[in-house]
């Protein structure tokens, strides 16, 4: 059976994804909801949907996601039973209403390729009008082919083998930012995922989401950093020379844009040298000398 988990905080949106969820055409599923000490109760609203299917509420006495979302994450999957496949939907994420149902008349299939499977999405905004054309994958690809040709993501459009899940574990970057993303690669094992095209989950993009805000920015970027470096320094044997250069590029962009973090001046350096990409290193370097002379040109036209 699937357990759906909803990390839940935000009131704004959670009728809609409440109701995405009555709207079902399989029931076939149980609802874990793991309320983070919202000021937002949510009781009434849940109340609506006694009946409609089958969900667990559970209050936490201390707020958790503004420490780690990661760490939200798990407690309220810790909520879960003995499910087998698990989902974790966003508190203003939404469901096509045909979800489950292709979830079940596809599992078959699934257990046979891979551990994750991932749905067709649309963005959606704060009134839920769709912003994006709709996103399609092949139906089975490889989790390193699509990080490398297409780079967007919701952890809501994903279901995961639970054992698999609980075998590895999310990586704990701040805002949980890139976690989900490095999870599809490692919950996959780097392998296959397995595609449902005729199903919609809707990803809303607000200034009420971590993906819609600006005011995180810092803790965006140190994320962003840690997760290239986790890829560059205990997973490069999964990657060929060439996909190591464009993971090289990407870090590089976030150091040149925080260049008073040394320390990951040094950490980068590092990299180059184990994997002997020395002339990559002159670039590199290149680059860092390329950027401080620009900003000492615009600085000087200041003044």
């Amino acid at each position: 059976m699937l357990a759906i988990v909803i990390p839940y905080y935000k009131l704004t949106f959670f009728e809609e994804t409440m109701q995405s969820l009555a709207n079902q055409t399989d029931k076939r599923f149980k609802v874990y909801i793991g309320d983070d000490a919202s000021p937002e109760n949510p009781l009434d609203l849940l109340e609506k949907y006694r009946g409609q299917f089958d969900f667990i509420y559970h209050q936490f006495e201390e707020n958790l996601g503004g420490i780690s979302l990661v760490k939200q994450w798990e407690r309220c999957i810790a909520l879960s039973a003995d499910e087998q496949w698990i989902m974790i939907l966003g508190d203003d994420d939404m469901l096509g209403c045909n979800v489950i149902e292709a979830f079940y008349m596809n599992l078959k299939e699934i257990k046979l390729v891979s551990k994750v499977l991932r749905f067709a999405t649309c963005k959606i905004d704060e009134k839920g009008v769709e912003t994006s054309s709709v996103y399609l994958h092949p139906k089975i690809e490889k989790s390193t082919e699509y990080f490398f040709r297409h780079f967007r993501s919701s952890l809501s459009e994903y279901i995961f083998n639970k054992e698999q899940l609980k075998d590895i574990g999310f990586k704990d970057f701040p805002l949980g930012w890139y976690s989900d993303v490095l999870a599809v690669l490692e919950f996959s094992d780097f392998r296959e995922l397995y595609t449902i095209n005729e199903a919609l989950v809707y990803i809303r993009i607000s200034d009420l989401s971590i993906s819609g805000s600006q005011w995180d920015l810092v803790l965006k970027s140190k994320s962003t950093f840690k997760f290239y470096y986790y890829l560059l320094s205990k997973k490069r044997d999964q990657f060929t020379r060439t996909e190591m250069q464009v993971l090289l590029k990407k870090i590089n962009n976030c150091y040149l844009n925080n260049k008073i973090k040394v320390n990951w001046f040094f950490r980068i350096s590092t990299i180059y040298f184990i994997n002997f990409f020395l002339i990559e290193y002159c670039y590199f370097i290149k680059d860092i000398l390329s950027s401080s002379l620009k900003k000492h040109f615009r600085n000087e036209n200041r003044d």
